[in-house]
């Protein structure tokens, strides 16, 4: 999860579906009021900061492995999708963005119509 010193990489899972794209991102201990999410078009930016908690009490760290830091992601995402609509939760360390298609972008299932008029046989041989 950690890029450079300061600079955090988390892991991001992008799926499709019908009528919606999940994103999911794991960002353990990030305080959801320091995420930010935008989209431009078909970008999704996504940033965010994990704050250092400074509580210092005569101890010493004999091993310091927890990071922070700040990230900021953006993933083009393959269609057009509606601004409206869009909701984002952050529930165990998980932020799930579930971002509507446009209904241009939606693929439409074309029925394939039986001709009436045409006449079928089986010949067994």
């Amino acid at each position: 999860m950690m890029k450079d010193h300061g600079e955090l990489l988390p892991d991001f899972d992008i799926a499709e579906a019908d009528d919606h794209f999940v994103v999911k991102a794991d960002l353990p201990r990030i305080d959801p009021k320091n995420l930010d999410i935008s989209l431009a078009g078909n970008v999704l930016n996504i940033r965010g900061e994990k704050k250092e908690e400074r509580e210092e009490k005569n101890g010493r760290y004999y091993t310091v492995e927890r990071q922070f830091g700040s990230f900021s992601r953006s993933f083009m995402l393959p269609s057009d999708v509606k601004e409206d609509g869009i909701e984002a939760s952050y529930k165990g360390g998980v932020l799930r963005v579930n971002i509507p298609k446009s209904e241009r972008a939606k693929q439409k299932k074309i029925p394939v119509k039986m001709n009436q008029t045409e006449e079928h046989t089986c010949s067994s041989r």
